[in-house]
């Protein structure tokens, strides 16, 4: 879960305000809404220009750029100056990286195909972790940054794992410089107590009207921190756990963070309490009590134990007058249909749990606009879902 600052705002709130606005005044370009993406910001183009400008640009050999829409630009122009262009495997699930192989006396045209998301798939290549690569120069995708170099991505953490991977296998140095290209209204003030150690920080920021050094200070995530990675993550990215084996081999410490005793502790010491309790009698003080603090949006226990679903959706903005039934009612007309429903009236929340992402998604789609007592209600993803449920732009 991610950190709230002592002016209790979180990177989610962060996320959202921009996520908003950008909504509100039609600053993207398809795929819309931008909601859970990195955005597809009107003004891309010339924001993508201002890389030429860098002179660790024009020095750099090997550029690995994410595969968003808002940077089709910055990977035509790196393959335009006859660069080696690498991106990142969707999810990271088949590896680390490709690497753009355009076709031999390609025109200015195809290259423009090259540097589309079905481009990236027609002409890469796998680079295997064995492969002796130095990337100069990273480009990255953001929600929102700080002219201090802070970066807050879309909440699922790939960037900053794929960087930290990087350094694993010796493919990055501290010389090499990181960017990301935002529009205007997503360099905001970002409060540097919501930065953890593994966050990935910039070095350039371009912008539709200006492009920023941000003289960042704070140094870059050096090598994968295991303590931060559980089981699950790693048995779902297979490099990184082939990395985890690597590691291990060389004698490191690469214990995960549900194999440490700490954790096992704090997990036994839950289960403990639990038991003390009668079904459905337990304190909320006591739910939250070895967790960082629950949010707006998070889904954890109600009085019939976890919402253990694999989907789960959010309902919020409930007004007080509103009751399970008339929420209940305006389900069942537009035909949306939980597993289970948690109502949490006094919160003015509650959550849909589906045991498919697509009746889940689908559920999303119908609750759109949907208002209950004049109040409309806030549908989305559970926010501890949000990352990984939520579909990855294409």
């Amino acid at each position: 879960m991610e950190r709230t600052g002592s002016s209790g705002v979180s990177k989610w709130d962060i996320r959202n305000k921009i996520w908003d606005y950008m909504e509100a005044n039609n600053l993207a370009d398809f795929p819309r809404p931008v909601h859970h993406r990195i955005p597809n910001f009107k003004g891309a183009s010339l924001a993508s220009v201002g890389i030429s400008d860098l002179g660790e640009f024009r020095s750099a050999r090997t550029v690995k750029a994410n595969p968003d829409s808002p940077q089709r630009d910055i990977r035509f122009l790196t393959l335009e100056a006859r660069k080696a262009l690498l991106v990142p495997t969707p999810r990271l699930r088949t590896g680390l990286f490709n690497r753009i192989v355009p076709p031999p006396g390609a025109t200015k045209e195809t290259l423009r195909k090259c540097a589309t998301s079905q481009g990236v798939r027609d002409y890469s290549v796998p680079v295997g972790l064995d492969a002796k690569v130095h990337v100069d120069l990273i480009v990255v995708g953001s929600v929102a940054v700080s002219e201090k170099g802070w970066r807050i991505g879309k909440g699922e953490g790939f960037a900053d794992m794929e960087y930290a991977m990087m350094v694993s296998m010796g493919a990055v140095g501290h010389r090499t410089v990181v960017i990301t290209a935002v529009h205007d209204c997503q360099v905001v003030d970002i409060p540097e107590e919501l930065l953890d150690d593994h966050d990935l920080t910039v070095d350039y920021i371009l912008t539709p009207t200006r492009i920023i050094k941000t003289e960042c200070k704070q140094p870059k995530p050096w090598g994968i921190m295991w303590n931060k990675i559980s089981q699950e993550t790693l048995k779902k990215i297979p490099v990184l756990k082939i990395l985890h084996g690597r590691e291990k081999l060389e004698g490191k410490d690469v214990l995960l963070k549900d194999e440490r005793p700490d954790t096992l502790t704090a997990e036994k010491t839950l289960r403990a309490a639990n038991e003390n309790f009668p079904e459905g009698s337990r304190p909320q003080a006591e739910m939250t009590s070895l967790a960082q603090p629950r949010q707006e949006g998070e889904a954890l226990s109600d009085e019939r134990g976890p919402l253990s679903a694999p989907a789960t959706v959010y309902v919020g903005n409930i007004s007080s007058g509103t009751r399970v039934s008339d929420l209940k009612e305006a389900l069942k007309t537009h035909h949306v249909t939980p597993a289970r429903l948690s109502w949490r009236g006094a919160q003015h929340q509650a959550f849909l749990s589906y045991s498919d992402k697509s009746k889940a998604e689908e559920a999303i789609a119908a609750l759109k606009g949907l208002s209950l007592q004049g109040h409309p209600l806030r549908v989305e993803w559970a926010r501890n879902q949000q990352g990984k449920m939520a579909p990855r732009p294409r």
